[in-house]
């Protein structure tokens, strides 16, 4: 039996930090892989383009095939047959790129329910969901879309990343659900190096958080913190999310601080650089009927780089009491940060139980666990 993976996300292959990328990378170790990046209206390239798929390896150990559409086979928004029938044309050349590796088992693993037609559209032996957001990106937590539904019940095999998403997903097909946790590169995030010069002339303490600044986060919160505590200085490594354009006055307020640093946008592969040279972590969400579902990258990349973290009291984060200080209002978000300045916190002891969690959810770890899934749905 010869594995092959036909991997459909709603993220380009260059966008390479979310677990989409972690975990098709590594199965690319084990099996071929062809990661179909979302295609657009429109292509340059000239001719030669016009019929002829892209395929380039990022990786050149591994079997990994990120598939790019010809200018032939754009996305149309017209009549439902000519989308249909072109989103087949594209799924057939990724399917045969698999074919002449030798495949003879496919698996159509996809991530996002705005996939549940493609499922019709190219033949495979195995349907995979992995679940890795409330895809309704709601603060209200409704219902599960029928959408969703839909897809659920034609899986073969579900994954979900997070406790809260365990609780609302997995009862809808608890025989063929299982959860595999966001994690870590382990070895990128736990190895010292260099202070990045970002950081260069930053005093300490250090207060840091890494990933997109978007609605998310507990701004109000932060904002309180940042004002109150003037000899602590808070990193931001990140951007400001385009689309989140409510956050303007907050951005213009932060930028004004002289104890905020914001560092802007830095390449995915530097992002492990940083955590090492804070003093603490920081997961400071809103607590909302969205973000009790989602599982942070961010906090075993902090937790591998031994610094203590202290996030808001959301479902994933309750399940980590060891590693992990929660903290709700202003005042106690004051207290376990002065508790994560201190000695107690920093010990070798600390450190290392904070390691050791991180290593657990080594993201090799995790996609052997996949891999497992995927080998006993085919067997069986």
């Amino acid at each position: 039996m010869r594995v092959g993976i036909l991997s459909l996300q709603p993220k380009a292959w260059y966008d390479h930090y979310f677990s989409t990328h972690q975990l098709m990378s590594r199965l690319a170790q084990r099996w071929p892989v062809v990661w179909i990046d979302p295609s657009h209206d429109r292509y340059g390239g000239g001719v030669g383009r016009v019929l002829r798929p892209r395929f380039r390896q990022p990786f050149g150990d591994r079997q990994l095939y990120v598939y790019t559409a010809p200018a032939g086979l754009p996305v149309v928004h017209g009549p439902a047959p000519i989308r249909r029938a072109l989103d087949r044309a594209r799924l057939a050349q990724a399917r045969r790129h698999l074919i002449r590796h030798g495949v003879d088992r496919v698996v159509l693993y996809c991530w996002n329910p705005r996939f549940l037609e493609s499922t019709d559209l190219v033949a495979h032996d195995l349907l995979l969901y992995h679940i890795t957001d409330e895809y309704s990106f709601s603060p209200d937590d409704p219902p599960t879309s029928q959408r969703e539904l839909e897809l659920i019940r034609r899986a073969d095999q579900i994954i979900v990343h997070s406790p809260g998403l365990v609780d609302k997903k997995a009862p809808l097909a608890p025989e063929r659900t299982d959860w595999i946790p966001n994690g870590v590169d382990f070895a990128a995030f736990s190895t010292p190096g260099p202070e990045p010069a970002e950081l260069t002339g930053i005093p300490r303490p250090r207060i840091g958080y890494c990933g997109g600044l978007k609605r998310q986060l507990d701004w109000k919160l932060l904002r309180t913190l940042v004002d109150r505590h003037r000899d602590w200085h808070w990193v931001f490594v990140g951007h400001w999310l385009e689309n989140h354009a409510e956050l303007a006055s907050t951005r213009e307020w932060m930028e004004a601080q002289p104890n905020v640093h914001l560092t802007g946008r830095v390449p995915a592969q530097r992002l492990g650089e940083f955590p090492a040279h804070f003093d603490v972590g920081l997961l400071p969400y809103v607590s909302d009927g969205y973000t009790k579902y989602i599982y942070p990258l961010k906090l075993h990349e902090y937790l591998a780089a031994g610094i203590p973290v202290v996030g808001t009291p959301i479902r994933t984060l309750r399940e980590f009491p060891e590693v992990v200080l929660l903290a709700g209002v202003p005042e106690e978000w004051s207290a376990a940060i002065e508790r994560a300045l201190s000695a107690e916190a920093r010990s070798d002891t600390a450190v290392d139980a904070r390691k050791a969690t991180a290593r657990a959810h080594d993201w090799d770890l995790l996609a052997d666990r996949v891999a497992g899934l995927i080998d006993r749905r085919l067997s069986t």
